[in-house]
């Protein structure tokens, strides 16, 4: 699976694009399983960088979601409170919340593609 080289990736699963797009990764909903909830902040809420935003409901679990970056909620895709499955269809392109990010350089300790890419397969190991 080829991750987009055109965002920054965590270990926690989350990928942020540099106008401040925030999602979770391919291999997140694919270990998730079939995604049935998803709880996000308001606009205007404050998120810090490595500090839950949010949770992702599957009918496997219930897991946190990261922030990959500080800054201040923007948007909030509210597709996804209606239609959370949007997430296991493309999550890539299911982006989650827009955040106008605090401190750019933060995004410096994310990984590029190729680097997630390599995490996820020794993850799998």
């Amino acid at each position: 699976m080829g991750y987009p080289d055109d965002r920054k990736y965590t270990k926690e699963h989350e990928w942020i694009t540099a106008d401040g797009t925030v999602g979770i990764t391919h291999y997140a909903q694919d270990s998730l399983g079939d995604i049935v909830f998803v709880e996000l902040p308001k606009v205007g809420t404050e998120i810090r960088a490595k500090k839950p935003f949010g949770t992702i409901e599957s009918v496997k679990a219930v897991s946190d979601l990261n922030a990959p970056a500080s800054g201040t909620v923007t948007a909030v895709n509210e597709e996804l409170t209606t239609d959370p499955e949007k997430v296991n269809k493309d999550a890539h392109s299911a982006w989650m919340l827009k955040i106008k990010i605090k401190d750019p350089a933060e995004m410096n300790s994310l990984l590029s593609a190729a680097d997630y890419e390599k995490f996820v397969s020794e993850e799998k190991h």
